[in-house]
């Protein structure tokens, strides 16, 4: 494996995330920002924000699987979520959940942003995900 993550001492713990990635390796790959869509660009999941998310990293895995890449290679992700509120975090973590086992997402996740904005680019997008990864 590529990554280390890892939360030092002295950081907020526990959390859902890894504070830090260390990579290694000759390859980055950037995975553009996913959505809840099928490949056809069908919307998934409107108005469910975590099936919303689980399909963005379901498109995510994707994108890293076509450049040789798995969730074990990622260094960080961040996730831009729509009228964003505290109260949201258990639909989305569920969203995490749901899909984590199906995509080889471990948690903690790697290092991640979550960005509350106020709209993506259709009005039915509720989150969007982008990856870095690193790769020998």
């Amino acid at each position: 494996m590529s990554v280390r993550g890892f939360t030092p001492s002295g950081m907020t713990q526990p959390t859902p995330y890894h504070h830090v990635a260390v990579g290694a390796g000759t390859r980055h790959v950037h995975v553009s920002g996913q959505i809840a869509r099928t490949a056809d660009g069908t919307p998934v999941a409107p108005g469910d924000l975590a099936g919303q998310v689980a399909q963005a990293l379901r498109n995510t895995a994707t994108g890293l699987a076509g450049a040789g890449a798995t969730f074990d290679d990622v260094l960080r992700l961040t996730f831009y979520v729509t009228q964003w509120a505290p109260e949201k975090i258990d639909a989305f973590m569920a969203g995490v959940e749901q899909v984590a086992g199906e995509i080889g997402l471990s948690l903690p996740l790697p290092p991640a942003s979550l960005i509350g904005v106020d709209y993506l680019f259709e009005p039915d997008v509720l989150v969007e995900v982008e990856a870095t990864a690193i790769v020998d």
